[in-house]
């Protein structure tokens, strides 16, 4: 008997990390955003992409396995950064 392997339902989700200013570090807003660990989440590249008057906005994509992690938390999570994080919003969400 051969049995089949499960399926694991994933999403992979592109998130838009906010900082307050210019005068945010954003190597360190990514090291503290990539700090956020937890069973069932993946993260993956990144990139700073202008917004205005020199702001810079961290665009990362993570896979998250959808029973085992919420997105609303992972937002909340990363929103409580608030030394660095104004506001995280979410680019595009696609189930793999």
């Amino acid at each position: 008997m051969v049995l089949e392997p499960t399926l694991i339902a994933k999403s992979n989700i592109i998130l838009d990390v906010k900082p307050w200013d210019d005068e945010t570090d954003m190597k360190e807003l990514e090291k503290a955003v990539r700090q956020v660990t937890t069973d069932g989440l993946l993260w993956g590249a990144s990139k700073l992409v202008p917004l205005a008057y020199g702001i810079h906005k961290l665009q990362i994509s993570c896979v998250v396995e959808d029973e085992k992690v919420s997105i609303d938390w992972l937002q909340e999570t990363l929103q409580e950064i608030e030394d660095y994080i104004q506001s995280v919003d979410i680019a595009a969400f696609n189930k793999i």
